[in-house]
């Protein structure tokens, strides 16, 4: 069994998508992934349990590892204007049973980190009918719980519908809706920061590590959920305007804008509330409560929703072109493949990612679920990175829009940071990767080997 065999690398690629983005598409593309659930939930949690004040660290560290993939990314998306992002690189540098693993490692990613956001917008949504005085019966509020009273999250179910029918309406109309809404969240976090600056305690920065280096380590594998946008960015391939180009500026600037936010906020937040009361889900707009402007409170909270909103649109948006990917190469089913004459999106991959993403953010509790995003986005980090030392080695002369640079050093660097990340998670994410693995192993073995387009090339052959 030929299970390393690996795909040529094209410097172009033939697509039934609609190539339109830009650069600036790109780039509002990944600030619309990556600024939304870091910023206005997981900065609290952060900080109340495991970095207190010290969550700029955290955040630091998360976007060293982040930044150091990111290089990596960009090189493999300046060589490979393909859709798939890690799962595609992989199949290049390694071989397909490697890229089949990442390509259902990401799976689980995008699919609960999709999940959980449309939960987190419920519960933002809900927070604004209450303070109109509207409140929803409470078996529909949340997902399973029949001792809270709760059996389906309504909200969550109806917003990943939304966002579906915007994403079957276009590539080029999805991009529109998400630049408007990444600019208004844009505006939010920046009146967030002036006024919340002329607030800041500094005595509330002491102790700074009140739970010592271990504890930021731990906040940033955490935190590092809040960066996982911009490998969405790359997702984005095969309807980039020369993606060589577009791609890696695209990647870079939209981390390196997001990266200054968090540090810049979560030094506000940490000035302005003392971090053990920072536990809400609400941590922005609660803070500015803390401080009697609930004025910019109420603005923040709408902010809040338009900004999860977008999040949710990117994540979806990566899972359906994810599914489109591995479906050309035959490790899934066809269906997958087929694209709207009229639109020139994935279709079916589009409804099918609805449906999975629906089902698991209306009834599955997903608190101790959310750490298996982590893992395994940090999982596919590490796997780029190598990557990319792998291919300077074997096929040196490559064409390479944008080069990563100090190799090996900067994708070392990055795999040595997301290892150690992954090493401060549970052991119960640890337990739960490995099922899902195996389960996707048993998938290759008995659907995608056999189907492999690679396979039936090489039976051709012979």
């Amino acid at each position: 069994m030929n299970i390393f065999r690996k795909k040529a690398v094209a410097t172009s690629s033939a697509t039934s998508l609609n190539r339109v983005l830009g650069a600036f598409d790109l780039t509002m593309l990944g600030v619309g992934a990556i600024v939304g659930t870091g910023i206005f939930v997981l900065t609290g949690v952060a900080a109340a349990k495991y970095a207190g004040p010290a969550l700029i660290l955290s955040f630091i560290i998360a976007g060293l590892a982040c930044t150091f993939a990111a290089l990596c990314y960009s090189e493999f998306a300046s060589m490979i204007p393909e859709s798939g992002s890690a799962y595609t690189y992989s199949y290049v540098a390694f071989g397909e049973v490697i890229a089949w693993i990442l390509g259902w490692d990401l799976v689980l990613e995008y699919g609960l980190a999709s999940a959980a956001v449309a939960s987190g917008w419920s519960g933002y949504f809900q927070g604004l009918l209450s303070g109109f005085g509207i409140h929803l019966p409470t078996f529909m509020t949340s997902a399973y719980n029949p001792s809270a009273g709760t059996y389906i999250d309504i909200p969550a179910i109806v917003i990943v519908f939304i966002i579906t029918l915007v994403l079957t309406r276009g590539i080029k109309e999805s991009s529109k809706m998400n630049i408007i809404m990444v600019i208004i969240k844009l505006a939010v976090v920046l009146l967030f920061i002036a006024v919340g600056i002329w607030y800041v305690k500094p005595e509330n920065w002491t102790p700074f590590t009140p739970y010592g280096f271990q504890g930021v380590a731990t906040g940033a594998a955490v935190v590092v959920f809040a960066y996982f946008g911009f490998d969405a960015v790359s997702t984005a391939a095969e309807e980039v305007k020369n993606p060589q180009r577009n791609l890696p500026i695209g990647i870079i600037t939209a981390l390196g804008i997001c990266t200054i936010l968090y540090i810049i906020v979560s030094l506000i937040l940490t000035g302005i509330v003392p971090y053990a009361q920072l536990d809400v889900k609400d941590p922005v707009a609660f803070a500015l409560s803390f401080i009697n402007q609930n004025w910019a409170a109420g603005l923040i909270s709408l902010g809040a929703i338009i900004g999860i909103t977008t999040v949710l649109m990117v994540m979806m948006f990566g899972q359906t072109r994810l599914f489109y990917a591995i479906s050309k190469d035959g490790l899934l089913p066809k269906p997958l493949q087929k694209v709207s004459p009229k639109s020139q999106v994935p279709i079916v991959s589009t409804w099918v990612t609805s449906a999975l993403v629906a089902i698991f953010a209306g009834l599955v509790p997903l608190n101790q679920l959310a750490e298996l995003t982590n893992i395994g986005t940090l999982f596919a980090f590490s796997a780029v990175s190598l990557g990319v030392i792998v291919l300077r080695v074997k096929q040196p002369d490559l064409k390479r829009g944008f080069r990563t640079p100090l190799v090996p050093i900067i994708p070392g660097l990055a795999v040595i940071f997301c290892v150690y990340l992954m090493l401060q998670l549970s052991s119960f994410t640890w337990k739960g990767f490995a099922v899902w693995l195996t389960i996707g192993l048993v998938i290759y073995i008995t659907y995608g080997y056999r189907n492999s387009k690679l396979n039936q090339n090489n039976k051709a052959a012979s």
